[in-house]
């Protein structure tokens, strides 16, 4: 028994005592052909294995599987079993190999496989702790008590948004490839439910998905890295795995937007499609007050990322030049700040003396709400040279800023923040970038985002001769590869003089070459 030992049993019930039969039914053998042989259509085959004693000695009840079509059948399951047991003879690890069978024959009714056990047991994982994807990933947000509330803020987003419904049943040492890739086709799918219910008529379908975006390729591609680092961790740190099936995974690539130039061409018919789309849009919302800016920012554009000539830039600020945030549109259009960083600039960071900036300080959003904080990398965290004209307009900031002051009275809030609102507390970021979007519509320029404002001060500084290493500096790059792939757009004047520079060199005047020639 020790061993184990195979056998045939059945339902049949005792006449008498109705009392199960078991493997004592005497249809289970017949008699014939000079010895007692097994019915062939009576019963089933089971088997039986002594397991180790619990860890105080106490007797174990023996695991009994029957059930069992041949005895080829139950031999073989038998022999699993017994392979299990054997993969260390270490008593604990064999009690905790056999606590691990029994669970997972509870839950699925199959005995674990030999590798995958043979691997737990080399690596030193936790035999008896089985968990699943949703209780593993509350565990993950858990010891994630270090970072920064916009990373833990897209951790949770994740986790809430597609790991629990996707995958949260899943045990996690039993998760695949074949799940994840389940998980991403789901999202594109529902891209697609949610690309119909914005188009539809339906009032009550777009409300379903007032507050859902399509899902980009770079946003799978930080989801993919967000599982990933949780698997990481679940093999690092508790050895729950050993393979992480989210790093296999194959996803389309992500191409970065190529910025381009609103040239003459492009602003021509890009202002054709903007009259057609106000037209269709008034003409839909008939009877109701029409939102002008969203269907100029809605019109579609020849790239995600595109950045204006000197000359429309020029005008954006001649605009502006009234507002009462002039002075930070500036910043990102020569210096190249970002949102944040502009928002988050604070007076004894300005050195009108050294004519410096400091960019110490951000703010950013964490959904709506305003987060203060270091800026994003320590390349970000530095000193940028500030033209005089921009100096001057920041001191005729200052001193608007101290009109606010005593206008506001006891109202106002002492924040040390450069750009403020008329109570001297910060900005919201999304109000200044609403603020440029009426902006840029007020002076009938073609669209950008604000961030591209920033893409057009690299494009600037390189069309003006500056080094790409202070461009990089400027911007706060680690890299200089990074400024160069996705901050630079050649306008077209500049490219036209490189060419004509380069003719130049190998242009030979006639003259010159008939006197050669003779």
């Amino acid at each position: 028994m020790a061993n184990g030992t195979t056998y045939k049993t059945c339902g049949c019930r005792d006449a008498a005592t109705g009392k199960q039969l078991g493997k004592k039914c005497p249809k289970l053998r017949r008699a014939g052909g000079g010895g007692e042989r097994w019915s062939s259509t009576h019963g089933k085959w089971a088997y039986q294995l002594e397991l180790p004693p619990h860890a105080d000695g106490r007797r174990r009840t023996p695991l009994r599987r029957h059930g069992f079509a041949t005895l080829e059948d139950a031999e073989a399951e038998l022999d699993h079993a017994r392979g299990l047991l054997a993969l260390d003879e270490d008593p604990h690890t064999r009690r905790k190999v056999c606590e691990l069978m029994l669970s997972v024959l509870k839950d699925t009714r199959a005995l674990p496989t030999v590798d995958e056990v043979r691997r737990k047991v080399r690596t030193h994982q936790d035999l008896d702790r089985t968990v699943t994807v949703a209780e593993w990933m509350a565990e993950f947000l858990k010891r994630k008590k270090r970072i920064d509330p916009t990373t833990r803020r897209s951790y949770e987003t994740h986790v809430r948004l597609y790991f629990v419904p996707y995958l949260g049943n899943i045990r996690l040492d039993r998760l695949r490839v074949s799940d994840i890739s389940g998980m991403f086709d789901a999202i594109e799918e529902f891209n697609d439910v949610i690309a119909a219910a914005r188009a539809s008529d339906d009032p009550q379908e777009r409300a379903k998905v007032k507050y859902r975006k399509p899902v980009g390729p770079a946003t799978i591609h930080r989801i993919r890295a967000t599982l990933r680092h949780a698997l990481n961790v679940a093999i690092k740190q508790d050895r729950l795995i050993d393979f992480n099936p989210a790093a296999v995974v194959e996803l389309p690539p992500v191409t970065r937007p190529k910025g381009l130039v609103w040239t003459e061409e492009r602003v021509t018919r890009w202002r054709a499609d903007h009259a057609v789309n106000r037209a269709a849009e008034n003409q839909r919302r008939a009877g109701r007050a029409v939102d002008v800016v969203n269907v100029y920012l809605s019109t579609a554009r020849p790239s995600r990322v595109m950045v204006w000539t000197p000359e429309q830039t020029s005008a954006f600020l001649a605009y502006a030049r009234r507002h009462r945030l002039y002075a930070l549109y500036r910043l990102i259009a020569l210096r190249g700040l970002r949102r944040g960083e502009a928002v988050g600039l604070r007076w004894p960071e300005v050195s009108f003396t050294a004519g410096t900036i400091g960019v110490n300080w951000q703010i950013t959003q964490l959904c709506w709400t305003p987060v203060q904080g270091k800026p994003k990398t320590e390349a970000s965290d530095r000193v940028i040279a500030a033209d005089a004209e921009t100096l001057q307009i920041l001191k005729q900031h200052r001193t608007r800023q101290g009109k606010e002051r005593l206008k506001a009275g006891e109202d106002w809030i002492d924040s040390g923040f450069v750009f403020t609102d008329e109570h001297g507390r910060p900005l919201h970021p999304q109000h200044v970038s609403d603020q440029f979007s009426w902006l840029c519509y007020e002076a009938e320029l073609p669209p950008i985002r604000l961030h591209d404002l920033r893409h057009g001060a690299a494009s600037l500084m390189l069309a003006a001769g500056v080094e790409l290493k202070v461009v990089q500096e400027t911007l706060g790059h680690v890299s200089s590869t990074f400024t160069r792939d996705t901050y630079t757009s050649v306008f077209p004047e500049v490219a036209k003089a490189a060419a004509e520079s380069t003719a130049a060199l190998i242009t030979t005047p006639r003259s010159a070459m008939r006197s050669k020639m003779s």
